[in-house]
């Protein structure tokens, strides 16, 4: 579909708003045929902005559920920098496997692909499509799509970066050995209670732990603060 990236991509370059996004994602979902087409980011002091075409209704349960900490799309792409296949991440938890079967009844589809995105002082991003069939058709969407996907998601994360006016470079922050344990067991979906349980603390102590490293990273709750120690490499999971 030479010309029409071309023109995706030209809509792109003269977008100035949100909306404009939006409105490109559905284009693209249309052309493509597939159920979703999503861009999701947060930027430089932890603001999440996501332009794409999955329901309100899903959007505002992945808030309310916090899965986010959980979410294996979102934990399998933090340090990888090619596309990711849905089936190449690790869905063996029960908590996982709860999320995929809450996600498929909203709507999303069995297949999806995410494109990981970085940018500078911590950007992280996924351009993500999703859509419901067999293995053998997707294997052949890919085949056929995903290179022009690749250059249609770096194009989005540009623009998201121009939309941002990025401040000077914050010092790299430096964490105790005790909040260092303390997000890493965060960043691998674990629950406040199950951290402290780990670490053989109180919930309280944990608290603790994990706002001091909030303000030494700057962030401004602790989901923002996993992601800044995981983008920026001081935890690893």
């Amino acid at each position: 579909m030479q010309g029409g990236l071309e023109l995706f991509l030209d809509r792109l370059q003269r977008a100035t708003t949100l909306e404009d996004l939006y409105c490109v994602t559905e284009d693209l979902r249309d052309r493509y045929g597939v159920l979703h087409i999503v861009y999701h980011w947060v930027n430089s002091v932890g603001e999440r902005y996501g332009a794409g075409t999955y329901s309100t209704e899903w959007v505002d349960r992945y808030l309310e559920c916090d899965y986010l900490m959980i979410d294996p799309v979102i934990f399998g792409c933090y340090s990888r920098f090619h596309p990711v296949d849905w089936k190449e991440l690790d869905w063996s938890s029960k908590q996982a496997r709860v999320f995929l079967r809450d996600a498929m009844s909203y709507g999303l589809g069995n297949q999806g692909v995410s494109i990981p995105l970085h940018g500078p002082k911590g950007q992280f991003a996924l351009f993500t499509v999703n859509d419901s069939c067999s293995d053998a058709a997707w294997e052949m969407f890919k085949q056929i799509n995903l290179r022009d996907l690749i250059l249609i998601a770096h194009d989005f994360n540009k623009k998201a970066l121009e939309f941002e006016q990025w401040s000077d470079p914050a010092p790299r922050a430096a964490l105790s050995p005790r909040e260092l344990s303390a997000m890493t067991l965060l960043a691998k979906g674990m629950s406040r209670a199950q951290a402290a349980q780990e670490l053989s603390i109180s919930e309280h102590t944990l608290r603790v732990y994990v706002e001091t490293a909030r303000h030494k990273l700057g962030a401004l709750n602790t989901t923002h603060a996993v992601a800044r120690a995981l983008s920026t490499g001081l935890i690893v999971v």
